[in-house]
């Protein structure tokens, strides 16, 4: 794997786009995974999208602007503290805007809250030790696919499951690639991501 492709792959599959896959499969791949009418779909994806990918994203690229941030690629852990607690108080903000609004379905905000949660340990964690987002991120997209295949089963979980398996794959040898975190670090990320999230969707879908 040469590093420029293993950067594109960090940079497409960076733990902000995750939030954004778990809904598109919710709302749209998985639709009886929900009560939300179809109409009302697509503003709540735009919804998760601004608020846990488009503003982090642009508040991280402000951080870097403004010297806050050394790199936005967070090698250093010092460089990761700022931009994950402020994601992790925009995550927080937007599950309680969702909780506020009794007409959708609950299990939206406690999808989100699931994700939170394991976006607010992490958060936590960074404060001493460098886990990997990468593959907390990829590790919970899995649990989410698996969940959904236990619990629906007019899902067609073979597909879906198998590029979750590569994806992780995929994402997490490009991080060692870059010399971004070693085996311990994106091993501990993964399955940190995967069973927290897996018991987490198993409480949402119970």
């Amino acid at each position: 794997m040469g590093r420029s492709l293993a950067l594109i792959i960090s940079v497409i599959f960076q733990p902000l786009i995750i939030p954004t896959l778990v809904f598109g499969m919710i709302l749209f791949v998985v639709p009886e995974a929900s009560s939300v009418p179809f109409e009302f779909k697509v503003r709540i994806f735009y919804l998760i999208m601004l608020s846990t990918l488009a503003i982090p994203m642009i508040t991280i690229l402000g951080l870097r602007l403004s010297g806050t941030v050394k790199s936005l690629h967070m090698i250093d852990i010092k460089d990761r503290l700022i931009p994950f607690c402020v994601t992790s108080v925009y995550f927080l903000m937007t599950v309680y805007f969702m909780f506020e609004m009794s007409e959708l379905d609950p299990i939206l905000w406690q999808s989100l809250a699931v994700i939170t949660a394991v976006v607010v340990i992490l958060t936590i964690v960074t404060f001493f030790w460098k886990m990997s987002a990468h593959m907390t991120g990829v590790g919970g997209l899995l649990a989410l696919v698996v969940v959904l295949g236990m619990n629906f089963p007019n899902f067609a979980i073979l597909y879906p499951l198998l590029g979750a398996l590569l994806l992780a794959g995929v994402v997490g040898t490009s991080r060692l690639f870059l010399n971004a975190h070693n085996p311990m670090e994106v091993y501990v990320g993964f399955f940190y991501g995967f069973f927290t999230c897996f018991w987490g969707f198993l409480w949402v879908w119970g």
